[in-house]
Parts: C-alpha cells; structure tokens; sequence
C-alpha cells in the first residue's frame, strides 16, 4: 500500500497569484540549453550520485532560466544557466538542516566564494567538483562580462549570501525576525541582482550607470525582488516545513507575528506581496511614460522575472515533490496555479513597514 505524503500546513492549494503581466513566454532555444547544461553539470561531476543529480535537476534551473530571460544571447543565457544549477547545489547544501551547515558555516562558505569571484586565482575554496565547476565559471564570466557588468554581477551575487547567511543566523539562534526587519533583508537571498545582471547581458542591455542605480528604478527593482521572494516562500514552503528551527521566511514571520498558523499566515502574506505588486505596476507606468528603448527592455525584464518565477516554480519538481516527502523527484509533478483579477489588497498606500514605505515616495509629482 502507498502512503500519501504529508499535506501542506499552508492547506490544500497555494492562493491564487495577481500577476497581470504577460506570462508563458520560453527563450525559443530552451531545450538546446537546457541540454548543454546538463552536459555541463555532468562533465564536472557536480552532483555526487544519481540520487543528488536527480535533485539537482529538479531545480528546472534551465527552465528558470529560459522564463525570466526569454530571449537573447543563447551563449550568455546558457551561462547563466548554469550558475543556476551550481547556486541551486549551494542552497540545497544551505537548507539540508545538517549540524555542520550552522551560520557561520554559511558565512564562511560566502566570503570564499565571493573572493573567488572577483579574483579567480585566489586558491581560498577547497578542491573537489563544486570548486571546479566554480572556476570554470568564474573564468568564462570574467570573459564574456565588461567590468561593469561584472561589479553588478559581483554585488548580486553578494545580495544572495548576505540574504542567506542572515536567514541562516536568525533561524540558528531559533528568533524569528520582525516584519519590518524580514522585508527588509530576507528578499536578498533571492539574488535578484544577480538575475537582473544577466537578463541585461543576454539582451545587451546598457542602461546608462545614472539611470540603472537611480532611486526610482532601484526601489521597481527591489519591489520586483520583494514579490519574487514572497512567491518562493509560498512555493518553496513544503520543502522546508520540517526544520527545526522553523525556516525563516515570510509565511513563518507573519504566523510568529500573529501568533497563528501557516495556513492562517498566507493571507497576510498574500495581502502583502499584492499590495506590493500594485506599488510595483504603479511605478512601472510612470517610469515607462517617455521610456527610451533600454528602459523599456529593462522594465520588460523586470516585467519576465515576475511571471517567469511564477511559471517555473509552478512546474519545478524541487517544489512540487519536496524531497522531505519523496525519496527521488516526481518529474511530472505540478502546482495546479491560479491567477487572481484583482489583488487581494489594493490600497495604494504604503504599509505601516519603513522598509517598504520609501518606494511609494516614487509615484509622487
């Protein structure tokens, strides 16, 4: 007799999300892409066995990916996609609830690989595949990348271990964060600088360096992050929903702050991350009245990593098939994902949250 898996303590079927973007879009050469990308993973051994290779690839990094950089270079997408399949190995390594896996463990692993990075030859990881294939890696970026895109690339990367190393060290010390402090800090373990680095070099995006950092466009970019990062604790909550201590992330602040359920937490959660969505729309518009065509691009892309990280996740067996409730992937494993008309919060409003509240500042004459 098969025994069903445990349900989701955030009940029978995620929320429905207000995403009203164009979705669905597919860099046309994902399939080739997604195969010189295994092709990679494997020459260097990444994955120890076939049961971690297994894992490894129901990330769907390449479908990641293909989703929120739908067009573009293939060689600079291929790229990107494989840093996705080694950054996934690296976060499982983080969320394996291991006791050699403690935040200073986190912190350590971090500042190495950041140093490496930015100086290749600096000799500070240990040897063996991880180490390799980061190389490999880090030489080829080094040399597709300008200096510029490679301090965005750098910076993004530094927003993802930062994000994860203070994640990491408050679920250590068994404190669950604040809201304002959550928001303000757990989205940089989404790494969306990272991402938006490479969708620009994939499409050959060269927003001039006043434009890119201004206020305005750095609070959209933010937002888009903060949206992502609420839709992959939604998704993502399976997976770690039996650690100990609890897994720092949205749905489990709200529950602490509330003093309720996860179940009972997702719709704050979800009132949240749409009233942010509608702040984001908002600003998007201005920002676009008068666009030149590299803003246009760059909004579009911010517009594919919302929807992208929407779809993708919806069909990642990593999320759909948790591994603390299957022995190996389900491969046809899906989310059945409903989309909302309207937002389940729609006040244009800031949120009494600081952290957040400066971006309306934006939508101001």
């Amino acid at each position: 007799m098969t025994t069903s898996p445990r349900p989701s303590l955030l009940g029978a079927q995620l929320p429905a999300f207000y995403c009203p973007l164009q979705r669905d879009l597919l860099h046309p050469e994902a399939k080739q892409i997604e195969a010189r990308a295994v092709e990679w993973v494997d020459s260097f051994g990444l994955y120890p066995d076939p049961v971690e290779r297994a894992w490894g690839l129901a990330t769907h990094s390449a479908d990641f990916s293909c989703r929120i950089i739908p067009d573009g270079d293939v060689e600079a997408v291929l790229l990107f996609t494989e840093w996705n399949y080694w950054a996934n190995a690296v976060d499982d390594w983080q969320d394996s609830g291991s006791d050699e896996v403690g935040a200073g463990a986190v912190v350590e692993h971090g500042v190495r690989l950041l140093r490496t990075i930015e100086n290749p030859g600096a000799s500070v990881l240990p040897e063996g595949p991880m180490t390799r294939s980061l190389v490999d890696l880090v030489r080829r970026t080094h040399a597709m990348l300008s200096a510029f895109e490679l301090r965005r690339f750098a910076e993004g990367t530094r927003d993802w271990l930062l994000g994860a190393a203070w994640r990491a060290a408050r679920a250590e010390a068994g404190r669950m964060p604040g809201l304002n402090d959550f928001v303000a800090m757990g989205p940089l373990a989404n790494g969306t600088r990272f991402s938006m680095t490479w969708s620009d070099v994939a499409r050959g995006g060269r927003l001039p360096v006043e434009l890119l950092c201004s206020p305005a466009l750095t609070a959209l970019t933010d937002a888009a992050g903060f949206i992502v990062s609420a839709d992959n604790d939604l998704f993502s909550y399976d997976k770690d929903d039996h650690l100990e201590p609890k897994e720092v992330n949205l749905v489990n602040v709200f529950a602490h702050q509330e003093n309720c359920t996860p179940a009972e937490a997702v719709p704050p959660t979800v009132a949240l991350r749409d009233r942010v969505m509608v702040l984001y729309l908002r600003l998007r518009a201005r920002l676009a009245q008068g666009a030149d065509d590299e803003l246009r691009s760059y909004l579009e892309a911010l517009d594919h990593y919302v929807a992208g990280c929407i779809a993708w996740q919806s069909q990642a067996p990593r999320y759909a098939s948790p591994r603390n409730r299957y022995g190996l992937p389900v491969g046809e494993a899906r989310f059945t994902i409903r989309f909302a008309d309207v937002p389940s919060d729609a006040a244009t409003e800031p949120p009494d949250l600081p952290a957040l509240a400066a971006w309306w500042q934006w939508l101001r004459d």
